[in-house]
């Protein structure tokens, strides 16, 4: 009984910012590969996928992935809860004088300033973070942000582990909260993961319908 009232404290603390944030103040980040996704990395070195357009980073942390689809030439915006990362992603930026957008925002919030803005959403670590029952809002949000056919690029943790976040899910249930809104063009599982995460990851691409 007691370790489920401490888990459902986590879980109401995990949707405010001030907890991401002492968190990365603490360097308590264990998500944070220190670098950009392979998958990602794989994807904008095949020779079909395009290499410019509006991007948005949920959840960016300190940047890894946004600063690799800055380096590509992508218009990168990320946005992530924790001002603490924001800062980290923004110093970032400037050592290596790529040109990204950072702002602390509550992704939740986006849809009024951002509708309609983007080509490609990406999701690495933000939709495993949130609490289960905020990911139909969360698929309305990237929904809002995409351009008409635009592209949701999704890391998504696919791990059976009790508890959260990271909060698990199965390629059934992602399929189940993405459809109708988007078209699944792929889905799968991840084979180029990084070690601490083999196994546990599926690769999709959705379009905007």
């Amino acid at each position: 009984m007691q370790n489920k009232i401490e888990q459902n404290k986590e879980n109401k603390d995990a949707t405010r910012s001030p907890f991401w944030d002492n968190r990365y103040q603490n360097q308590d980040t264990p998500w944070d590969l220190k670098q950009p996704a392979p998958a990602f990395v794989d994807l904008l070195d095949s020779p079909g996928f395009p290499k410019s357009g509006k991007i948005a980073i949920l959840g960016c942390g300190t940047g890894n992935d946004a600063l690799l689809f800055a380096k590509m030439g992508f218009e990168v915006t990320g946005f992530d809860f924790a001002p603490s990362a924001i800062a980290i992603a923004q110093e970032r930026a400037q050592e290596v004088n790529l040109k990204a957008e950072f702002l602390q925002r509550d992704i939740f919030a986006l849809s009024e300033e951002f509708a309609g803005v983007f080509d490609y959403v990406v999701e690495h670590t933000c939709f495993c973070a949130i609490l289960p029952e905020q990911r139909d809002r969360y698929v309305e949000v990237a929904r809002s942000l995409l351009k008409p056919k635009g592209i949701l690029l999704g890391i998504f943790f696919t791990h059976s582990r009790p508890g959260g976040p990271p909060f698990g899910s199965t390629s059934e249930e992602i399929c189940s909260y993405f459809q109708p809104a988007f078209e699944i063009l792929s889905l799968d599982p991840l084979e180029n993961s990084h070690p601490k995460r083999q196994g546990e990851e599926h690769f999709g691409q959705f379009r905007r319908l």
